[in-house]
């Protein structure tokens, strides 16, 4: 519940108003950016003394937050070692960095062409932002 409905969605706002959003949007900036700290803060306490998020294996939920955390340079646009702050943050998520998938799922940026564009993509995905051109 932690990742679903505090990490990833105050982190996944953050990179939006820092990347996609029209500029000006500052306390909407603000706002992501600390609370996405906020629960870096969080991670990063209950990480301590901890291998795993969840009890004494690799879950799912490790899983899950790997992929935010990999993006704190996102997250956090400007700050050039994200994750300095977390110091058990940063340890978990270089083992977890180590794991064998991991480093496959990474090899697919090597091997498939994703798309890169932004055609009409930014105005399916925030109408109010880029309406369409009148007809």
């Amino acid at each position: 519940m932690f990742i679903g409905s505090g990490l990833g969605p105050f982190s996944g706002q953050a990179v939006h108003f820092q990347h996609a959003a029209p500029a000006g949007l500052d306390y909407a900036l603000n706002r992501y950016r600390r609370e996405a700290h906020r629960h870096y803060q969080v991670l990063n306490e209950h990480m301590a003394g901890r291998e795993f998020i969840v009890g004494n294996e690799y879950t799912i939920a490790d899983k899950l937050a790997w992929g935010w955390i990999d993006r704190a340079n996102r997250v956090f646009k400007g700050e050039d070692n994200p994750l300095a702050a977390y110091p058990a943050l940063k340890r978990w998520f270089a083992q977890v960095d180590e794991r064998p998938a991991v480093g496959r799922a990474r090899a697919i940026n090597k091997t498939h062409e994703f798309k890169t564009g932004n055609d009409k993509t930014k105005g399916a995905l925030f109408p109010s932002n880029f309406p369409e051109p009148a007809r």
